[in-house]
């Protein structure tokens, strides 16, 4: 059996009376209480009619409910599909349109909304996840489902640069591949405690983090969200903690943050957006501790760490992870020489099955000898470690969400006060990168409360534009194209003290 839950319910049972799940303001689940939840699920599931390769959509907050649900998703063979809670109505129906989902599940509030969406599309069911609605029969818990490893279990929409979403599609080899890797990259220790505050409809915090802490069967602190008070009062509980560079630039604004609060971790990790240097010092000289950081995708989970053991760099994402393999190409996909600017590109067993109905574009990223094409540029040293030096495709990353500036600029076109636009991403001390409009007007200037009111019903918060900026004319190159370039230099400093 090659399902990824039947490997990590193997865990469970072994350590059935060890904690799962550290929670607050509620008790704590042991492994023999996440394993009732996730059967509970599991029969709902059925109940509806939800069988193995169907999608469900699940727009949730951070809960354990919502954990059982997606680790119920898995046994039963379904295909998990979980979307930011800020997503739109209007978000939402393209991702029922392009998923088809079997069940749409989310909360009890958004019913009627959500109802209206799934009713347009012709999928008029609707399950609203609760704790509650369980089952005491266990003859109805169903079986675990026998799946192949290249048999789909999660599909991860990523934003894209026509400003249509791509599905990723992530199998259960690629989940189970990935989660052993980190695991033996970062060694995991039977005492090891994760504190995470990372959200779940996200790769990082759910097929990152949590998969660490789930396969080996060891507790994790779990917060609903980032508060940087919570996570310093957990701190000395924790021995490892993943999160984003905005949860470390605001730990550093605690004044509690010293060495011996920090005594018990063995270590911090970073990923998602880029670790500024001025970060990874302050974090050593405040804490001993050197962040390491590492490197991935939603198409492709973790490809690089810095060691465990070994020098972790500031500005480096490290080496290639166990059984797989990175270089640094051109345009051909020939490895160009060490210490030279290219195209990294990435193989092995996490890598993606492809994009959700977009063969074309699979074929595009994904090279006939299976390395997939990142979109990033990066210099790789001789020794094989890796710089990441930019972004060949102008994603924006803030606070750790990817933001593709096309989704951004259709909306703002499409206002009656906006001639043309152009969104770039610039440094921003909290976010990493703040996403920034720079607006032609037809007339009058255009404000960034009329920006606000025109894009809060279409585009998550994250995505929306924390400045406007009123132009005449945006700067272009002798083809035409804007120089986004251009634009970044001129407002690099606008968050700046």
């Amino acid at each position: 059996m090659n399902n990824f839950f039947a490997e990590l319910e193997l865990g469970f049972n072994r350590h059935a009376d060890q904690p799962a799940l550290i929670l607050s303001g509620q008790d704590d689940w042991s492994y023999a209480e996440l394993q009732q939840q996730i059967n509970r699920a599991a029969a709902q599931l059925a109940a509806f009619g939800a069988g193995a390769g169907d999608r469900v959509l699940v727009q949730l907050p951070k809960s354990p409910e919502n954990l059982a649900l997606y680790l119920a998703c898995l046994k039963l063979g379904l295909v998990y599909v979980p979307l930011n809670t800020g997503y739109t109505a209007a978000e939402l129906d393209y991702f029922v349109s392009d998923a088809e989902p079997v069940l749409y599940v989310g909360e009890q509030h958004r019913s009627d909304v959500v109802s209206a969406t799934l009713r347009s599309r012709d999928a008029e069911r609707l399950l609203v996840f609760s704790n509650g609605a369980s089952t005491s029969d266990e003859a109805a818990i169903p079986p675990t489902a026998v799946r192949a490893t290249d048999d789909l279990a999660a599909i991860l929409y990523t934003s894209g640069t026509t400003g249509r979403s791509k599905g990723a599609m992530l199998s259960h080899g690629n989940l189970a591949s990935n989660a052993h890797a980190l695991s033996e990259q970062w060694g995991w220790q039977p005492s090891d405690v994760l504190l995470n505050a990372l959200p779940i409809f996200h790769v990082h915090g759910l097929f990152i983090a949590s998969h660490c802490a789930l396969l080996n069967a060891t507790p994790m602190i779990f917060l609903d969200k980032f508060d940087a008070g919570e996570v310093m009062a957990r701190l000395p509980d924790a021995t490892v903690m993943m999160g984003v560079p905005t949860f470390y630039t605001r730990l550093l604004d605690q004044s509690e943050l010293t060495p011996e609060r920090v005594a018990h971790m063995r270590v911090f990790i970073c990923g998602s957006a880029p670790l500024t240097e001025q970060t990874f010092e302050e974090w050593e000289q405040r804490t001993g501790h050197r962040i390491l950081e590492r490197y991935g995708m939603s198409e492709t989970i973790i490809n690089t760490s810095n060691p465990l053991q070994g020098d972790r760099i500031a500005g480096t994402v490290g080496f290639a992870l166990p059984g797989q393999r990175v270089r640094v190409a051109d345009e051909a996909g020939v490895p160009v020489p060490a210490g030279e600017v290219g195209m990294i590109e990435v193989a092995g067993p996490n890598v993606f099955q492809g994009y959700w109905r977009m063969p074309e574009k699979t074929a595009e990223e994904i090279r006939a000898d299976g390395f997939f094409i990142t979109g990033d540029l990066g210099v790789q040293a001789a020794d094989g470690r890796l710089s990441i030096v930019g972004r060949s495709k102008d994603l924006v990353i803030s606070g750790g969400y990817n933001v593709y500036p096309k989704e951004v600029e259709v909306a703002l076109d499409d206002m009656a006060q906006v001639s043309e636009s152009a969104v770039i991403g610039v440094p921003h001390p909290d976010f990493g990168e703040a996403v920034v409009a720079v607006i032609v007007p037809v007339a009058d200037e255009v404000t960034q409360a009329q920006v606000d009111a025109a894009l809060g019903d279409q585009l998550a918060r994250f995505k929306q534009p924390k400045r406007v900026m009123n132009v005449t004319e945006l700067p272009r190159n002798t083809m035409g194209k804007v120089q986004k370039n251009v634009l970044r230099e001129q407002y690099a400093d606008l968050f700046r003290a």
